[in-house]
């Protein structure tokens, strides 16, 4: 029986499950964090606010982003896949936001952002080169 050829990526789909699980551990070490902060350092509470506002928007708009790279890999759409590509745009600038420009930015911070930008580069990678391999051969 002859069948279709196999197109998805594998090592993409396991960073996005990868992915998925850090950002699960990036939301929890971050809270921790905003607490911590709180407590700790002189916070103005607009600030907190703000930034506990963009944590979640940044974790939605993950959430959606891996969800479109996992569809568009396993179903092979390109269409999909720059949907996820697009979607990274903004969650890169809120991820820089917390490397960056947050009211305060601890060691910590860095470090769960540095990982986090380093998982999105290779996932970026990945995805363009997946894009390319699906639109060769549809």
């Amino acid at each position: 029986m002859a069948g279709r050829e196999v197109l998805s990526s594998v090592p993409l789909q396991m960073l996005l499950y990868l992915s998925g699980i850090y950002l699960l551990i990036f939301f929890i070490g971050e809270v921790l964090l905003f607490i911590y902060k709180g407590e700790v350092l002189t916070y103005p509470s607009d600030n907190l606010a703000v930034d506990v506002i963009l944590l979640f928007l940044l974790c939605g708009m993950e959430v959606l982003r891996i969800f479109f790279a996992s569809k568009g890999n396993l179903t092979e759409r390109t269409l999909t896949m720059l949907g996820s590509v697009m979607l990274l745009v903004p969650t890169v600038v809120l991820v820089v936001y917390f490397l960056v420009w947050q009211t305060y930015v601890l060691r910590m911070d860095v470090i769960l952002t540095g990982i986090f930008l380093g998982l999105q580069c290779i996932e970026l990678i990945l995805s363009l080169v997946s894009m390319v391999v699906f639109g060769r051969h549809s």
